[in-house]
């Protein structure tokens, strides 16, 4: 009985921190896990364990503080938890995402008149009936409960207990307690150990493009707690400042020595998620993009046939897109200026119109990463003259936000200084396939897919993805149409490709953190690449259509195309390297590809050429 007896109060020390703070761990559980369930999209069942853990791990480090602190700093972590419960579920409820760093900065930027603004268009008692109202439900009875304890205290209020009951209950219950804890501890230890690892290895990188990275593994960390994603909002958004800081200084010892407004007007084109081999313009078996292929055999349009991706994630391609850092270069791409501010001290006006990146609380649960040096104020009035201020759920809103520029006059081009670069960011194929396109502009369905290797479903989904193609089709060539009067280039090229069953896989979307191999580099990283050209430009410019026409088979990686688009306007700056330039005289065509700034591309088509010649191997597709 002795030894029954030193074991249950053996197991009770482990209960010891929670009847330390049971209030404090009641409360604290339960706000949490009521957050987890509402607001986190991803949030497994097994965060529980995690969570009591968590909480468990606080207590003990509570329990040995001394009552007088212990008080202030449980207030403290109320006043935390509490804040950032409200905020995130907030942000869920209006925006359909948790906080994430892109609304952080925006609370940053935001100015006292324009705060009050949000909040009485954003805030009133409705909310109470949503989500939300959850949360201040719970906090509405902890206050409660604080007011009727602390009474209870001031008036000595005793309760009327048999002590020596509450002795022998505790005998039982303490024990089982204890057990009970020990239990959810192992269970926190044994099933969430790989996700507080992730969390540590997220939390401690030095910048803002290899947390990028790691949020692409299949085994990122999963931030289930709002004070989670709020410290990793800020975490984040301290480590992008470090880069627009470099951005910024870059900005300003950029320098311009001459411009010859080689082109008058210069167009690109950047599309999303576009697989090369699902488009008929590079041999695909169904009519995908008929106006692009007619416009090519009206001459007019150069297809590109070796062009791949430095990245297959948006915000690494946008990066190495607009600054003037190739992959190999010394330094950081935020070491070199953005080429549109280069076009801008050249004389250039520059329209950039996008439908994925805006600074708006709105549009925040869109990717920060892409965004943020796009977004900066400083940064922006570098860059563009002119913007949109709107997202629109397909891209013909581009189309439309464009003409409504050029009726403002914000666009021109009929006097003699008016020279554009004018830049137009589309969905084109982004997940999901079928929101990317009208229902009326259906063209293909399941049944059309001979594939026996796909289910049903999978069918469904490569018929979206063509869809979508099919209307991005519609939506480049009514750009075109816009500038078929005008002396104007275009360029066309979306950020990286697509799995669409390709391969023998049957999976879709991005393999982010799979190995590189040629497979995985025939969807996600080779690309559509063109260059169309109004009549009057191609009449004005004979030697640059030759040397268009030259270069139309040379190998080419996209991370190079801002070297391209200064030799095109005739731009001369010290930033400028004529090996890089595609349609330059000195491109260097030997230069390697490398993927990801690890894997190079040459090396991997040249080895699956010669293998596929020597032993008969299928193509990719």
């Amino acid at each position: 009985m002795k030894y029954v007896s030193l074991i249950g109060r053996l197991l009770g020390y482990f209960f010891y921190p929670i009847k330390k703070s049971p209030a404090f761990f009641v409360f604290m559980f339960v706000l949490c896990y009521v957050c987890n369930r509402l607001g986190t999209p991803t949030f497994s069942e097994l965060g529980i364990f995690e969570l009591f853990a968590d909480l468990y791990i606080l207590c003990v480090a509570l329990s040995f503080i001394p009552w007088k602190v212990r008080r202030w700093i449980k207030g403290a972590v109320y006043v935390v938890m509490y804040t950032t419960s409200i905020v995130d579920m907030y942000c869920t409820v209006k925006f359909g995402s948790t906080f994430t760093p892109t609304m952080l900065l925006l609370m940053e930027e935001t100015t006292g008149s324009e705060a009050s603004e949000f909040l009485k268009s954003y805030v009133d008692l409705s909310l109470l009936k949503t989500d939300l109202g959850w949360v201040m439900l719970i906090l509405a009875v902890h206050l409660l409960y604080n007011v009727f304890m602390s009474m209870a205290r001031r008036r000595h209020i005793r309760l009327d207990i048999d002590m020596k009951l509450i002795h022998r209950l505790a005998a039982v219950v303490l024990p089982a307690m204890g057990l009970a804890t020990i239990y959810m501890l192992e269970q926190g230890i044994a099933t969430r150990a790989d996700n507080k690892k992730a969390f540590v290895r997220l939390m401690t990188y030095d910048n803002i493009g290899d947390v990028e990275h790691e949020l692409t593994r299949d085994d990122k960390a999963e931030l289930y707690l709002p004070v989670y994603r709020v410290a990793f909002s800020f975490y984040a958004n301290r480590l992008a400042a470090r880069q627009i800081d470099k951005l910024i200084e870059a900005t300003g010892k950029a320098r311009v020595d001459s411009c010859r407004f080689t082109s008058r007007n210069i167009v690109l084109i950047i599309g999303e998620s576009y697989n090369r081999h699902h488009s008929q313009l590079y041999g695909y078996g169904k009519p995908t993009t008929p106006r692009q292929l007619r416009r090519a055999e009206d001459g007019q349009l150069t297809v590109f046939s070796d062009v791949v991706s430095p990245w297959n994630l948006t915000s690494f391609v946008f990066k190495h897109i607009f600054s003037l850092y190739t992959v190999g270069d010394r330094g950081e791409w935020c070491d070199y200026p953005l080429f549109p501010e280069l076009f801008r001290k050249a004389g250039y006006r520059v329209t950039f119109i996008t439908n994925q990146f805006l600074p708006q609380a709105e549009e925040a649960v869109y990717d920060f990463s892409g965004g943020f040096f796009l977004n900066n104020p400083t940064l922006d009035k570098a860059q563009f003259d002119v913007r949109n201020t709107s997202l629109h759920t397909y891209d013909d809103g581009v189309l439309a936000d464009y003409d409504r520029l050029l009726a403002q006059d914000s666009i021109r081009f009929d006097g003699p200084d008016d020279h554009n670069l004018i830049i137009l960011h589309l969905k084109g194929q982004h997940v999901s396939y079928s929101q990317r396109y009208p229902a009326d502009r259906k063209r293909f369905a399941g049944a059309d897919y001979d594939e026996p290797r796909l289910r049903p479903n999978d069918k469904q989904v490569m018929a979206h993805y063509d869809n979508a193609t099919l209307y991005n089709d519609s939506i480049v060539d009514e750009i075109l149409k816009r500038f078929e009067r005008e002396d104007a280039i275009a360029i066309y090229m979306p950020d990286h490709g697509e799995e669409c069953f390709g391969g023998g896989m049957r999976v879709y979307g991005r393999l982010h953190s799979a190995e590189i191999d040629y497979r995985l580099a025939h969807e996600e990283f080779e690309i559509p690449f063109w260059i169309w050209c109004s009549k009057g430009y191609a009449k004005a410019h004979p030697g640059m259509m030759e040397a268009i026409a030259g270069a139309k088979d040379k190998p080419y990686m996209t991370d190079r195309v801002a070297h391209m688009l200064l030799y095109l306007a005739g731009i001369s700056c010290p930033d400028y390297r004529g090996e890089y330039n595609l349609l330059g005289p000195d491109y260097d065509p030997d230069r390697p590809r490398k993927l990801k700034n690890s894997v190079d591309y040459n090396k991997l088509k040249a080895e699956y050429e010669h293998n596929d010649k020597n032993d008969g191997m299928a193509q990719p597709r």
